[in-house]
């Protein structure tokens, strides 16, 4: 993985978009061309919610993506003020007092910027952040599903590494995950895009962020992405995330050129997958009811798809 960044804010458009339309121009942003976009790596940009692997307690553990919003009031404000400007420069924000709380284990997201020693709002308005998933707990349960704290293991979605075109469901250790971001998708997570699971067995996956290369990536012209993105089987995803030499990521979302996300047949549900457990099966005693437990029991078995795996926890 290496050469990947890992997504600690919001990741900005690779074309300048056309303010409140959120559409692109066909003019790539000055600050794409200065990360060198025509070298970066474009990889799969996966529907789901963002979480990072960090210590939390002496060990590592699964925390979920936690903005800092402002409040009623400095909302009003700062709404009334990119209204007059488009622009959120020159606006001044009370760190102590404009923004709702958040848990004492909180904490701001790396990549965000500091005034006078505090975390500062991005374009939005909100302060990047995280929150331990602690376990049990009924606000991250889908979070909490794809982690066991007990053995330390996360459950991953990849490539497999021996056969390029064959997705692979297996544990990894949480420790080789640190520091890294990930995504969160499956059954409740913004409505289920890839058909995991069902409401009666629901069921969740992490996808490392840059897991999936593209290719054939089209050229960076807002025609050939287009016709990419419509007519390229490989081009059946949300959207591109190019990961540039200097960490710097770029994404490029459908939505930004017009076009419907989420779609019948995505790309990521039409390869193949299988599950590998081995050794988790015999090494660990998971407990019931559970993902790991329910694929410890799948281990070696291949699915022409995600949706084909039949999900009877």
């Amino acid at each position: 993985m290496s050469g990947l960044g890992a997504v600690q804010q919001k990741v900005p458009c690779l074309f300048v978009t056309q303010p409140f339309k959120v559409l692109a121009t066909e003019r790539i942003t000055q600050k794409a061309l200065d990360a060198d976009i025509h070298s970066a790596i474009p990889t799969e940009k996966v529907d789901g919610t963002c979480c990072y692997v960090t210590t939390h307690k002496g060990q590592p553990y699964l925390w979920a993506r936690l903005d800092r919003k402002p409040n009623k009031q400095a909302e009003k404000r700062f709404k009334r003020f990119l209204y007059s400007t488009d622009n959120c420069k020159g606006f001044t924000w009370d760190i102590e007092n404009d923004f709702k709380p958040v848990p004492e284990s909180w904490i701001p997201a790396k990549a965000i910027e500091y005034y006078n020693g505090k975390p500062f709002p991005d374009e939005n308005g909100h302060i990047p952040g995280w929150v331990p998933v602690e376990k049990n707990s009924k606000q991250y349960c889908w979070h909490n599903s794809v982690v066991d704290y007990e053995f330390e293991l996360a459950l991953i979605l990849k490539h497999h590494s021996e056969e390029p075109g064959l997705l692979e469901i297996s544990p990894v250790a949480l420790s080789d995950l640190s520091e890294q971001t990930l995504e969160l998708i499956g059954t409740n997570v913004n409505a289920n895009p890839y058909g995991l699971g069902n409401k009666k067995h629901p069921a969740h996956l992490l996808v490392p962020h840059g897991a999936f290369k593209i290719k054939t990536p089209p050229a960076l012209n807002h025609n050939d992405l287009l016709s990419w993105f419509n007519g390229c089987k490989e081009g059946k995803i949300e959207g591109i995330v190019w990961h540039c030499s200097d960490g710097y990521l770029i994404k490029l979302h459908r939505h930004h050129l017009g076009l419907n996300w989420p779609i019948v047949d995505p790309h990521l549900v039409s390869q193949p997958v299988v599950v590998t457990f081995s050794g988790a099966k015999h090494d660990y005693n998971f407990e019931s009811k559970t993902l790991f437990n329910y694929f410890s029991k799948l281990d070696g078995q291949r699915f022409n798809s995600l949706r084909d795996i039949e999900w009877e926890l």
